[in-house]
């Protein structure tokens, strides 16, 4: 299979390779952070880090050209970590696999990092490159940017010298991003009283799996499955159809991931199991169907699990269901001025249950502050 170092521009995808064999999920950047210092100090250019982790390049302008307005490319080091189900991949100490598939560059049941290693590896091309025409140039390296915006948000006034930032964290190559949208994290927590399962029960572990998820920002228009709204819908089905119990879920990772996966462990009173399983499939193939176009490797599956010590009280189940299903998820308006931006969406991102609380959530987007 043809290695990531024949692409062109090479030069560019020598450093994202670099990069992909260097573990920097969010808040693990320091790995990273020196690898750019070392590059940066071979080339003999001037380095700095400021209070909030953020890496400053300077690049002299070319003689001749030094009254040239400045410009600061800007790119973020940290990844999103990622993997599939099964997945041994450790992303604090493994490097990153990459696969050439036709026309793409893939990761082997990981993330690729190419959010935002790509931008980082344009902007040290541009940094190395010897046969470029420029005004002073600066690379603003920031930290944080998939869990909270740390760093840039940490960043200084005066820090940057140029006149013009060139932000590269865009994905359509030949085009020009003028605006982005806000996001705001949502957290909601629900007290849950747990109750000792009565007898009679047989337990059962509820799996979906294999949605394609995606970036809660570029992918949210498309209308692809989220593992924790069609787990709530089974749940919620269940519970006003067979009397479900609720002892533990588990749905999503990441605040900006469109979620893929989501588990949860039930109970159902044995002489009602025959007909749980039965309308459980008949919910399942539905929901499949209707996914179809999106998602048309989405699993769901409910296998024998051992029965759960305590659950979710009745009433606090059915508050917890009703709330998820409340909860907006995907796109709520479309711009009326731009074609086809999506101006405000939300993310059902995570649904976590621990002992006596089930925690939502969300991040929301809108390039309207007041929306």
């Amino acid at each position: 299979m043809e290695s990531i170092l024949k692409l062109q521009p090479r030069l560019i995808w020598k450093n994202f390779h670099t990069l992909t064999r260097i573990p920097r999920p969010s808040g693990k950047e320091g790995k990273v952070k020196e690898f750019i210092c070392s590059f940066s100090k071979g080339l003999g250019l001037e380095t700095t880090e400021d209070r909030a982790g953020n890496l400053i390049v300077r690049k002299p302008a070319t003689p001749g050209m030094e009254s040239r307005k400045g410009v600061v490319l800007q790119a973020h080091l940290d990844m999103v970590p990622q993997k599939n189900s099964g997945n041994t991949h450790d992303f604090g100490l493994d490097p990153i696999e990459t696969i050439v598939d036709g026309e793409w560059v893939r990761a082997d049941g990981t993330t690729l990092g190419a959010d935002n290693g790509i931008g980082v590896a344009a902007a040290m091309s541009v940094l190395e490159a010897e046969d470029i025409h420029h005004g002073p140039i600066e690379a603003l390296f920031t930290v944080d940017e998939e869990s909270g915006m740390s760093g840039a948000s940490g960043l200084l006034p005066g820090v940057l010298l140029g006149e013009i930032l060139l932000n590269l964290d865009s994905e359509d190559e030949g085009e020009l991003f003028i605006g982005c949208a806000g996001a705001m994290n949502a957290v909601f927590s629900f007290p849950i009283d747990d109750e000792t399962l009565p007898f009679g029960y047989s337990g059962f572990i509820i799996s979906v799996s294999g949605l394609k998820g995606g970036h809660s920002g570029m992918d949210i228009h498309l209308g692809r499955g989220n593992a924790n709204k069609v787990m709530n819908r089974l749940l919620h089905h269940a519970f006003l159809h067979h009397g479900l119990r609720l002892a533990s879920i588990e749905g999503g990772s990441l605040r900006n991931a469109i979620p893929r996966e989501s588990r949860a462990r039930i109970a159902i009173e044995r002489d009602r199991s025959e007909a749980f399983l039965r309308d459980f499939r008949a919910q399942a193939i539905l929901i499949q169907q209707e996914l179809m176009q999106a998602d048309p490797d989405l699993q769901i599956d409910v296998l024998p699990g051992g029965l759960p010590e305590t659950v979710f009280e009745e009433h606090a189940l059915s508050r917890f269901l009703r709330a998820v299903h409340a909860c907006p998820d995907g796109v709520m308006r479309m711009s009326g001025e731009m074609t086809g931006l999506v101006e405000t969406s939300n993310n059902l991102a995570i649904v976590k249950s621990l002992p006596g609380t089930v925690t939502i959530e969300c991040l929301l987007r809108s390039s309207v502050d007041s929306s």
